[in-house]
């Protein structure tokens, strides 16, 4: 029973849900070109908690701290409405979150400046540690 009309941030809640997926290639072909990127992964079906260890080598993790950026009012509407809790959301959706790439800490900057500079928006999102056999490949704090 959803007004697909009602505003939602600067857009109505139609537009959002039909939002087309956002494509990266011409700025990660320049970041490769330029800095070694260790992995990358397209946040799609599956969310941050499934999408990202495809990428890890095994006994490492990602810790995501979800401070780092602020979650689109879609996903919001989508947490409320279906009343789903947050651990779910990052496991079902990208929250905001399109496209991860995994650079050395020493190149996180210019990482950062490159795809800045091509026009997209960017996010230092967290940092990759060793963890344990059986320990989640992706943390969201």
């Amino acid at each position: 029973k959803a007004d697909l009309n009602q505003t939602l941030g600067a857009t109505t809640l139609a537009d959002a849900l039909m939002a087309p997926t956002r494509i990266y290639v011409k700025s990660l072909l320049k970041l490769l070109k330029t800095y070694p990127v260790h992995a990358m992964a397209h946040i799609t079906g599956g969310g941050l908690l499934e999408n990202i260890p495809r990428v890890m080598p095994q006994r490492t993790k990602a810790l995501i701290n979800s401070n780092r950026w602020v979650m689109p009012e879609v996903f919001s509407w989508l947490q409320k409405g279906g009343n789903v809790e947050m651990e779910e959301m990052y496991r079902t959706f990208n929250c905001g979150i399109g496209m991860v790439v995994i650079v050395a800490a020493a190149d996180a900057d210019r990482a950062v400046a490159s795809l800045s500079g091509a026009g997209e928006t960017v996010h230092r999102i967290g940092c990759i540690q060793r963890c344990s056999e059986g320990e989640p490949q992706t943390v969201v704090r």
